[in-house]
């Protein structure tokens, strides 16, 4: 029995559409921390292959993007956008459903809620809008491709593939992980517009073969963590404030040394209390837990351990810290592991959820 007042609500993006067999789309469900335990998933709005998920600060609207290129709509319309029923947790749509007439991969939402920023993989776009009150996104304020020297990988580095977008704790800059150039780009954002300029230096080029995918900062906003699909690394840059310039640290392995076999890297979290972080290699099937310096930014190699599942394509770590989620996309499953507070290593706990080809976890506050 679930106890709504001591569960989190969780929305779910998932590949399926509602054309698959069966349904489709957003599906929600509840996590008890105290039993590691899920309800069975319900789906929550149908809409085409919603691949991540975005939550505005407010907590009333969710933008979901979608993987399907020009179902509806034209070029530069924005992803789907709900508000969301306190309590229920149902999802109604607030713009009627206009996909990107490019396949969005990424969103992230200003801390201030002013302004939401996508990235398009396969058609190398970077957008942002501007959001009303409600949450609702306007037209397009900023829209910009990527241009460079690809990188060496050239079954995934043909051309420019922005993956990730990344805003600094403090709203002010704006990094976009770009897979087929091994570059960061940078860009200044301004919130009240939601208009990008680029940052001077305007970013950095990573390790050849790299594949920067997703990135995340520490809390101080001094550190960036860039996870590399191709190259299975974590790249740690320290960041100056004002520029937003970054400078490498350190390269770590996801993986052990003499790992043979195939490996995607996807996913890249840090705990909320900044002391570990966390990334998922796809191949590998597991999850690589590393212990952070919080003064030097730098990172040690403490545990890996399976994903519970196949293709871990997103995780989540619950606003407690104390718990991470694993969507495994190929096994159509969310697997729990408990965190320990002092050595940030992770625990399979008994609970699962099915779920169709989830590729994202998004933790609401409690309801």
């Amino acid at each position: 029995m679930f106890t709504l007042a001591a569960t989190f609500l969780l929305f779910v993006g998932t590949f399926s559409s509602p054309s698959d067999a069966g349904e489709g789309g957003i599906y929600s469900l509840r996590f008890d921390p105290e039993t590691g335990r899920f309800s069975p998933a319900v789906l929550a709005a149908r809409t085409a292959k919603p691949t991540f998920l975005a939550l505005h600060p407010g907590g009333g609207s969710l933008y979901a993007t979608t993987d399907l290129e020009g179902s509806k709509g034209s070029p530069g319309e924005f992803p789907d956008t709900f508000s969301i029923t306190e309590g229920s947790g149902s999802l109604t749509p607030l713009h009627g459903q206009m996909h990107a007439g490019v396949p969005l991969v990424h969103a992230t939402v200003h801390p201030g809620g002013q302004a939401l920023c996508t990235v398009s993989y396969r058609g190398n776009l970077i957008g942002t809008y501007s959001l009303s009150r409600d949450g609702s996104p306007g037209s397009p304020v900023s829209r910009i491709t990527n241009s460079g020297k690809p990188g060496p990988r050239s079954e995934r580095q043909d051309r420019p593939h922005p993956h990730g977008v990344t805003l600094s704790p403090d709203g002010r800059h704006l990094y976009v992980c770009d897979l087929g150039l091994d570059r960061i780009f940078s860009y200044v954002l301004d919130p009240e517009s939601a208009a990008l300029v680029p940052s001077n230096p305007a970013g950095i080029d990573t390790k050849p073969g790299m594949g920067p995918r997703h990135a995340v900062f520490s809390p101080d906003g001094k550190f960036l963590y860039v996870i590399g699909e191709l190259n299975s690394t974590v790249a740690v840059y320290a960041r100056e404030p004002v520029t937003g310039g970054l400078s490498l640290l350190q390269d770590i392995p996801t993986l052990p040394p003499g790992f043979r076999g195939t490996n995607l890297c996807a996913e890249i979290r840090m705990h909320p209390g900044g002391r570990f972080v966390y990334g998922s290699n796809r191949g590998d099937d597991s999850i690589a837990v590393f212990r952070r310096d919080p003064e030097k930014g730098l990172l040690e190699a403490v545990q890996r351990i399976p994903s519970g599942g196949s293709h871990p394509r997103h995780f989540e770590i619950s606003p407690d810290g104390k718990w991470l989620i694993c969507a495994n996309r190929d096994s159509n499953n969310l697997r729990a592991f408990r965190i320990d507070p002092s050595t940030g290593e992770l625990t399979p706990s008994p609970g699962q959820a099915t779920v169709p080809q989830p590729t994202c976890v998004l933790f609401m506050t409690r309801h």
